[in-house]
C-alpha cells in the first residue's frame, strides 16, 4: 500500500487553520488529526511544520487551446504549469479548433487528457446555433457543464439567435455557464475607436471598446432569461460593479444563478494598460479600480461563488499585433494561488476565503464527488504552500508553452513545494512529473 503522513501542517479547511498530521493512503485521505499520529508503519513521512497544506485548487474556466490551436498551449504543458501552481483540477472550454460542438469532439478532449493530463480534468460541452440536440445528450454525471458564447470572443462560437437562446435556457439540463458581452453595444464603440484613432488604436481603450455597458447589457438579460426559466445559470467572469446587484449574497447552497470572479479582474486596472498593454488584454476587459474594488467586496460577501484563471494564452507575436488583430487572453494557471495568497497578505482575503472561493465553492458548485476538501474518505489533492518564501515572476521560472506572463516582475511570498493529485506527487517545488495521469471528475447529479 502507499502510504504518506503529512506531519504538522497548517490544514486551511472548512473556515478554519488547524495544526494537523494527515494520512495518505492509495489515493486518498485517510486519516486528518490535529492529535497528532504516532508512526505509520510502511509510511513515508513529510515535516511541513509552519506550511500551509491547502486541498487543492479547482478551476472552473480554462482555455488548454488543444486541439487546433497548440502552439498557443496544449493539454499536457497547460495541466504542468497548473499542478505547478496548485490546480489539480481543471474544467476546460469548447472554444478549440474544431470547436467541441458534438459528442465525438467532447469525447475527443476526454481522450486526449487521459493520455495526458497531470491534473483532474473535465470539458465543457458547447453551445452553438445549431447543435442543441447534441447538446441535450450530454452527460450530467461526467461533463462539468454547457458553455455558451452570448458575446464574441476567441473563436465565433457566439449564439445570435434570440429563439435559440430562448430554447438553450429553457432545456439546459445542467449548469450553463456563459460568457456575456453584447456584441452591438462593442460595435458601435469600436467603430468610435476607429473613428478617432484609425488602426493605431491604444490598448488603454480596451476597456471601453468592451465596456461595462456591454457587459451589464448582455449579462443582466441571461439572468432575466435564466429567471424566467428557472435555468442552473453561472455567469463566468464578472468584471463590472454594476453587474454585481444583480447577484445575491450569502451562501452557495440553493442558488439558481451563480458568478465567476477571474483573478485578473481581482488584481489589474485599468492603469495597469500604461506598462502592460497587450499582456492584460481580455474579454471581458481589465476595468477601473473602482470595479476591481467592488469585485473583491463581493467575493467576501460571496455574490461571487467562486474564483477561476480564464487560463487563454497567446504567443507573444500575436500579442505583438496592432489592437484590432491583437487576441484576447492571458496565461494564468502557474500563478493565480499565488497571487490570491499575496492578497492575502495585503488584508484584501482571508486564507479561507480563498480556499472557500478556489477549492470548496467550485466542488459543491458542480457536485464534484470527493474532492476541494482536505477530508477524510476524500482524494488526496492537495497543495503544500510555503508562505513566506519569497520569490520573483521571471522568464526562468515560468511553465507556460508561450512563455510570457502578465506577472514578469512581480514578486510573490508565498511558494507551491508540493503537489498532490490523487495522493500522488505531481510537483516537488522543481519538477513535474509528466508520467502522473490525473483522472476524469465525476459529478453527483
Amino acid at each position: 500500500m502507499n502510504a504518506q503522513l503529512i506531519r504538522e501542517a497548517r490544514v486551511v479547511n472548512e473556515g478554519r487553520v488547524q495544526v494537523a498530521d494527515v494520512l495518505l493512503r492509495d489515493g486518498i485521505i485517510e486519516q486528518v488529526s490535529t492529535q497528532g499520529m504516532g508512526e505509520v508503519r510502511g509510511a513515508s513521512e513529510l515535516d511541513a511544520k509552519g506550511r500551509l497544506l491547502l486541498p487543492g485548487v479547482i478551476d472552473d474556466q480554462v482555455h488548454f487551446r488543444e486541439p487546433g490551436l497548440t502552439h498557443k498551449d496544449d493539454i499536457a504543458s497547460a495541466s504542468a504549469a497548473a499542478v505547478a501552481g496548485g490546480i489539480t483540477s481543471y474544467m476546460e472550454m469548447p472554444n478549440t479548433e474544431p470547436q467541441a460542438l458534438t459528442q465525438q469532439l467532447l469525447q475527443d478532449k476526454y481522450d486526449r487528457a487521459a493520455a495526458c493530463s497531470v491534473a483532474n480534468y473535465s470539458f465543457y460541452m458547447g453551445v452553438g446555433n445549431t447543435n442543441l440536440d447534441e447538446v441535450l445528450r450530454t452527460d450530467p454525471r461526467t461533463v462539468c457543464g454547457l458553455k455558451a458564447f452570448l458575446g464574441s470572443s476567441t473563436g465565433d462560437m457566439v449564439i445570435n439567435d434570440e429563439q435559440v437562446l430562448d430554447e438553450v435556457f429553457k432545456r439546459a439540463h445542467m449548469l450553463l455557464a456563459i460568457h456575456a458581452e453584447d456584441d452591438p453595444t462593442i460595435k458601435a464603440e469600436l467603430t468610435k475607436a476607429v473613428a478617432k484613432y484609425g488602426e493605431d488604436i491604444p490598448m488603454s481603450e480596451h476597456p471601453l471598446i468592451r465596456s461595462a455597458e456591454a457587459c451589464y447589457r448582455s449579462s443582466s438579460a441571461a439572468v432575466e432569461r435564466a429567471r424566467h426559466y428557472g435555468t442552473r445559470l453561472h455567469v463566468l467572469h464578472i468584471s463590472t460593479a454594476r453587474e454585481l446587484e444583480m447577484f445575491e449574497p450569502g451562501p452557495l447552497e440553493g442558488k439558481r444563478i451563480t458568478a465567476e470572479a477571474c483573478v485578473h479582474h481581482l488584481w489589474f486596472t485599468d492603469a495597469d494598460y500604461a506598462t502592460k498593454g497587450a499582456l492584460i488584454k481580455w474579454n471581458p476587459a481589465v476595468k477601473t479600480v473602482q470595479d476591481r474594488d467592488a469585485v473583491r467586496r463581493a467575493v467576501r460577501e460571496s455574490r461571487i461563488d467562486v474564483i477561476a484563471t480564464d487560463h487563454a494564452p497567446h504567443t507573444l507575436e500575436e500579442k505583438a499585433r496592432p489592437y484590432r488583430q491583437c487576441p484576447s487572453g492571458g496565461p494564468l494557471v502557474q500563478h493565480s494561488l499565488v497571487a490570491m495568497l499575496e492578497m492575502v497578505r495585503e488584508g484584501v482575503f482571508t486564507l479561507e476565503e480563498v480556499v472557500e472561493k478556489m477549492c470548496h465553492a467550485p466542488a459543491r458548485m458542480f457536485n464534484i464527488e470527493r474532492r476541494g476538501y482536505v477530508k477524510e474518505g476524500y482524494q488526496a489533492d492537495l497543495v503544500l504552500v510555503d508562505p513566506d518564501a519569497p520569490w520573483t515572476v521571471s522568464k526562468d521560472n515560468l511553465r507556460y508553452k508561450c512563455g510570457w506572463s502578465p506577472f514578469e516582475g512581480q514578486r510573490f511570498h508565498a511558494r507551491v513545494l508540493r503537489t498532490w493529485v490523487n495522493g500522488k506527487v505531481v510537483f516537488d517545488g522543481e519538477r513535474v512529473d509528466a508520467a502522473v495521469r490525473g483522472e476524469r471528475l465525476l459529478f453527483a447529479r
